[in-house]
């Protein structure tokens, strides 16, 4: 692309073309990685394959194993683990493993040329916690790109990098009037100093970079949304989703009036995205959570966030300390550690609360296939380091796509909320339930054989068969389901891994399904090519 890009758009300032020639000219101007630069060219191209796409990321090892992580983290929380780029590419789609592929490329630019003022660590700590707050503002809206609002979030600020690296000297006289006129606004520094603002040339790097112009607006328009006249309905709602995230962001940063931007968000979220006053009060809720969960997936640590009603409480403290006596300010003070103390322990119980939220599954109530990968994980660790066995049992239930189109969906939902519970009340305390996904539940049963496993699940095979689901009209259902198990000895000294034990009992599952359903078949049993069990 040619370097006189401002030329052909009407409006522009001479000084911005200059600064944008030079800019775009710079030995120093960041470059995207050339698998990043790749990928956004192939998934340009209305031939492209989901092959093509997972063929070119995974000739980077590196950036595969990065985007593996993301994949199998809560990022996504997929209801199975996936193995490899290809698998990815097919259960996300391009678009998301496009915008991941530009993520982890985008964090990986550093400094370059002389040295700057400009604190680069903290640019990406700070772009990667506004990318995390407009990822779960957008996640309260319907049919939008998620992975790629997160892009966007990524590189609201890309021109401020830019002209770190290509003009250092300037840009440090900007940061210095920056903090010598904190209330002045940063883009009307860079006009005054540089005769452009970081929008415009994160917009012009953007196009140079041959980005979409969905990603491009919004770099171009986040610090107002109103300047954007497209009609593009996507892109005006990630150029307010970016502009809310500034705000978000300072509700947890800024310890001058963060209560001003919090009234601020409250009243533009609603708005410019029409979010309900629920769901503007959950994001104020999650977003401490978000910043610390979703951050380590991308290699950035960032300060540990604080819950946003802690820190309007003690904004409020100290606003009425102001003007007040050395005993006055005294007995304040005892109050307020009082009230923090309290306000601490709700706060806490909240937060107890969401992350079990996070870990159950939504329908059933028992356990989801996130948290259960993780217990998995460390029952296996335990069965090795201590010498136990261990057992899987993987469950589904019997044509169950069937019974959902003969009864409807809202029959069936009710009967998982059921099966679950029932499995749940034949279980051991220490046993752990989980939904795997759609009609298959997975139990984890530490300390047990493999003839201890397929009596419990012969046990549950049979309460099954014999329930009779009644809904709250009284009708009258009942199913059967099937059993795989898989056991772990930790006595021995293979490497089975949890992978291979869910793959174990899958294929278990399959047996007992070919053989006719309503029955448990074991992994050794199959090995030996006879003896599945049914259940008598």
């Amino acid at each position: 692309m040619s370097t006189n890009l401002a030329a052909s758009q009407p409006g522009y300032l001479p000084g911005e073309e200059n600064l944008l020639e030079m800019v775009l000219s710079s030995a120093n101007l960041p470059t995207l990685p050339l698998v990043a630069s790749e990928v956004v060219t192939l998934t340009s191209k209305e031939d492209t394959t989901l092959a093509d796409v997972g063929e070119l990321v995974s000739r980077d090892v590196a950036l595969t194993s990065k985007i593996l992580k993301v994949a199998n983290s809560p990022f996504y929380s997929f209801p199975q683990r996936i193995g490899s780029i290809q698998q990815a590419v097919s259960m996300m789609g391009t678009n998301a493993v496009k915008s991941l592929v530009l993520s982890f490329s985008l964090l990986s630019i550093k400094q370059g040329g002389a040295a700057s003022k400009f604190d680069f660590d903290k640019f990406w700590e700070q772009s990667i916690g506004a990318a995390l707050c407009a990822k779960l503002i957008v996640s309260k809206l319907p049919n939008v790109e998620v992975e790629e609002v997160f892009v966007v979030g990524l590189l609201q600020n890309l021109g401020q990098l830019v002209m770190a690296c290509t003009a250092p000297e300037d840009y440090d006289k900007v940061l210095q009037s920056a903090e010598e006129n904190p209330d002045v606004d940063i883009l009307e520094i860079e006009k005054g100093i540089l005769g452009s603002d970081h929008c415009f040339l994160g917009y012009e790097v953007a196009r140079h970079w041959n980005f979409p112009s969905s990603i491009s607006q919004p770099i171009l328009h986040h610090h107002d949304p109103a300047s954007y006249k497209g009609s593009d309905e996507q892109v005006r709602r990630s150029i307010s989703a970016i502009y809310l995230s500034r705000l978000l962001l300072k509700v947890l940063t800024c310890t001058e009036q963060p209560e001003k931007y919090c009234r601020q968000f409250q009243t533009e979220a609603r708005q410019l995205l029409k979010l309900s006053s629920a769901d503007v009060d959950a994001i104020l809720d999650e977003v401490h959570i978000e910043l610390d969960s979703g951050a380590e997936n991308f290699g950035v640590k960032l300060p540990p966030a604080r819950p946003v009603q802690e820190i309007l409480q003690e904004a409020n403290i100290r606003l009425s300390l102001l003007n007040l006596d050395y005993h006055q300010m005294n007995k304040e003070l005892i109050q307020a550690k009082v009230a923090l103390e309290i306000i601490t322990e709700e706060l806490q119980e909240k937060n107890e609360l969401l992350k079990s939220l996070a870990d159950k599954d939504g329908l059933t109530g028992v356990y989801n296939n996130r948290y259960f990968q993780g217990v998995l994980d460390r029952e296996l660790s335990r069965t090795e380091r201590q010498g136990y066995q261990l057992s899987l049992l993987l469950i589904d239930i019997d044509h169950f796509k069937r019974f959902n189109d003969k009864h409807g969906h809202l029959v069936g939902d009710f009967v998982l909320a059921e099966f679950a519970q029932l499995l749940g009340e034949h279980l051991r305390d220490y046993d752990i339930l989980a939904r795997y996904g759609g009609e298959e539940f997975v139990v984890v049963l530490p300390e047990t054989d493999c003839d201890e496993a397929v009596a419990v699940a012969s046990k549950l095979c049979a309460v099954v068969e014999n329930h009779e689901f009644r809904d709250e009209e009284y009708n009258r259902y009942r199913v059967t389901a099937s059993f795989g198990v898989s056991t772990k000895d930790g006595t021995s000294e293979d490497d089975l891994g949890k992978n291979e034990m869910i793959k174990m009992a899958d294929e278990a599952l399959y047996d007992a399904k070919k053989n006719g359903r309503n029955r448990v078949c074991t992994y050794a049993a199959k090995a030996t090519k006879k003896g599945w069990f049914k259940r008598r």
